[in-house]
């Protein structure tokens, strides 16, 4: 283990012999996907003056947009296909495993992600101006820290994992379902470490834009979870039990194989374990904690849903069919959060090469064509309002009662397809200002 001695200050610390990275280091120049005939030597998009250039920039952004967005929300599809297809399985065993398992993965599951992807977000700041500057071997430092801090997390709220049982109870719930939420979630203690692994791991390769390997284990996982799914519930009869250890299996085989392939295959930014891993972990935790406070409040009131629908007359029915428009809601919310991604990386990419106007008409084609996919999933949602619980349990009841609620999850559909890429501009106009701030020159005229 080899230690690497490279002077990069984390971002927020300020050094008087430091001035930072310029514009152009952080945000380097875009080659291939990013760059159009149109900015060819002239640097940005001219004014659009007829309705042929408004085509040409709607093409020409479509096909930037994709082309990052895509690898990206397919791997956070596949990743998310894991909880969805555990809940499937489960459904077909009775209605009460339905909604326990929906519960422990609505809850505390979503509880401990929210958390736990917040502050591996941050590592998408540090990455990014390490490699964005040159400094490729910081990023394998970085991602230890991050590693450090979130297993320190895991540990932290592993009493919550333990407490389940009687938390559910203390908020309400059938002591039934909260009885058996409660094993699942306590099973479910291996898949949360394994975030702590898989989340630094994943903003590492995203940062050098490796995201078809991603996309690729993502996709691998799900395919191998539908068979250990099949072999633990069909094949052996385990019940719940054999859900959460083809929940735990298949989110550990995703942290591994990211991992060994950082390690193997990443060697210019991947120089080993270093002790320097332990410096600067107390701002490092700061700048964590900052980051998982919005992505925790984004993903915490699935939470709330589902707790309250638990006080409902007939929580059974009630908490299994809000989990089912729950999870369709869900599906359509990872492509758009892939979206999101790709949104701050036109946006960060465009105004750092000090293109405005291009960072303009992304946003403008973005949010257009998210609103145009919402209003398309609007549709299918109204066309199959009766049919599409089916996929999820064989209970006559609780097909209609999802049946009751597709109105709205209809409405959902289109609300949530314009709002995670607003809030993806605005969170890299956030960080824009944040960089202002600790780094001036960064703006320069």
């Amino acid at each position: 283990m080899e230690d690497v001695s490279i002077d990069a200050p984390l971002i927020g610390e300020s050094h008087d012999n430091h001035m930072g990275p310029t514009t152009s280091e952080l945000h380097p120049a875009s080659s291939g996907i990013l760059l159009t005939q149109g900015e060819v030597g002239r640097g940005d998009y001219p004014p659009i003056k007829t309705y042929r250039d408004v085509v040409n920039i709607w093409w020409t952004e479509s096909r930037k947009l994709w082309l990052i967005a895509g690898p990206i929300a397919f791997n956070i599809c596949c990743t998310y296909g894991i909880n969805s297809l555990t809940n499937i399985f489960v459904g077909h065993i009775g209605d009460i495993e339905l909604s326990a398992v929906a519960i422990a993965l609505s809850v505390f599951g979503s509880f401990v992600f929210g958390f736990l992807l917040g502050m591996g977000s941050a590592l998408e700041t540090l990455c990014g101006q390490a490699y964005g500057a040159g400094q490729i071997q910081m990023l394998g430092i970085y991602t230890q820290r991050s590693w450090l801090i979130l297993f320190g997390t895991c540990f932290a709220l592993l009493p919550v994992y333990l407490n389940a049982t009687p938390i559910l109870i203390f908020l309400g719930q059938e002591p039934r379902i909260a009885e058996l939420a409660g094993k699942f979630t306590i099973q479910c203690i291996p898949q949360m470490f394994s975030c702590a692994i898989n989340f630094p791991t994943q903003k590492f390769l995203q940062s050098q834009s490796k995201v078809g390997v991603t996309a690729c284990i993502g996709f691998l996982a799900l395919i191998i979870h539908v068979g250990l799914l099949y072999l633990f519930i069909v094949v052996l009869g385990w019940g719940t039990s054999g859900a959460a250890w083809a929940y735990n299996g298949s989110a550990w085989g995703v942290a591994v194989a990211q991992a060994v392939y950082m390690m193997v295959w990443c060697r210019d930014a991947w120089d080993g374990f270093s002790w320097l891993a332990f410096k600067d972990l107390w701002p490092f935790l700061r700048l964590s904690v900052a980051s998982a406070v919005m992505t925790c409040l984004e993903v915490w009131y699935f939470m709330s849903l589902i707790v309250l629908t638990g006080k409902l007359e007939d929580p059974i029915i009630s908490i299994g069919s809000l989990s089912i428009c729950v999870n369709l809601t869900g599906w359509e919310g990872m492509l758009f959060l892939g979206i999101n991604i790709a949104i701050s990386v036109r946006v960060s990419n465009e105004l750092g090469s000090g293109h405005p106007r291009a960072a303009k008409f992304s946003v403008m084609v973005t949010i257009a064509q998210s609103l145009m996919i919402g209003i398309l999933f609007m549709c299918v949602i109204m066309l199959t309002k009766n049919h599409f619980a089916a996929i999820f349990t064989e209970s006559k009841d609780m097909q209609r009662a999802v049946s009751r609620l597709a109105y709205l999850v209809a409405i959902t559909m289109v609300l949530n397809s314009v709002q995670p890429i607003i809030s993806g501009y605005l969170d890299w106009y956030d960080l824009w200002n944040y960089l202002a701030d600790y780094h001036p020159c960064s703006h320069g005229s």
